[in-house]
């Protein structure tokens, strides 16, 4: 790699980190209820733990600003590729997959709240959406029938991000989009899961709570859900 591609990367990974910071589900649940959505609940940051504390147009809202949160960093990437004259396109997806994995670093650890943030599901999507937007949509109704199927959202939201880095991973190995996006997706879904492992250790248990259960105040914090 070239020092500019470098210096794309680093400035790339640079925005990425602040932008996955903002917590919109720390913002929208103060605007709307006056709360920290921390303390409620699941303890999450996301669309999730929003829906059930402060209600379905502030979940939504909160998700589709965490996919967007996801988009920009790929874009923003490919841009400061452009601008350090990066000529190959396939160079120009490093900067921008590093972009998108440093948002979702920042979603886990936001600088902005004292490094306590969520699992970044969304933020996570939103970038693999950005850089192959078939597959990522391909994959919805593969989600949906888990959450139809177990009617619990961290089932879907800790399997369906490694399915998601196989196909970059396998897209990669026919030639069909870079390697850089396999890159991005694996090291991601791996963070997802980590930060689901309390979800992970009640799915096992059979205890982890269904959709329709949750909102009350907590006495004590839990990693969030997304």
């Amino acid at each position: 790699m070239s020092g500019m591609l470098w210096a794309a990367i680093a400035l790339s990974a640079v925005i990425g980190y602040g932008i996955g910071s903002i917590q919109w589900g720390i913002i929208i649940s103060r605007i709307t209820r006056g709360v920290d959505v921390r303390d409620y609940g699941s303890g999450a940051t996301g669309t999730t733990n929003v829906l059930r504390t402060s209600g379905a147009k502030a979940g939504v809202a909160v998700m589709l600003l965490d996919i967007a949160k996801g988009v920009a960093p790929v874009y923003i990437g490919i841009g400061l590729g452009h601008l350090f004259g990066v000529d190959a396109k396939d160079d120009r997806a490093w900067a921008a997959a590093a972009g998108a994995f440093a948002a979702v670093v920042g979603h886990c650890w936001p600088v902005f709240y004292r490094f306590r943030g969520g699992k970044a599901v969304a933020s996570g999507f939103g970038a693999a959406l950005a850089m192959n937007p078939l597959a990522s949509v391909a994959l919805l109704p593969v989600a949906g029938v888990i959450v139809g199927s177990t009617r619990i959202m961290s089932a879907m939201t800790s399997s369906m991000p490694p399915i998601l880095a196989a196909v970059f991973v396998a897209l990669a190995a026919m030639d069909i989009s870079p390697w850089a996006w396999a890159a991005y997706g694996v090291p991601t879904a791996a963070l997802i899961v980590y930060r689901h492992r309390t979800n992970i250790e009640r799915l096992r248990a059979g205890t982890e709570p269904k959709i329709g259960r949750g909102g009350e105040k907590r006495a004590t914090a839990e990693p969030a859900t997304l």
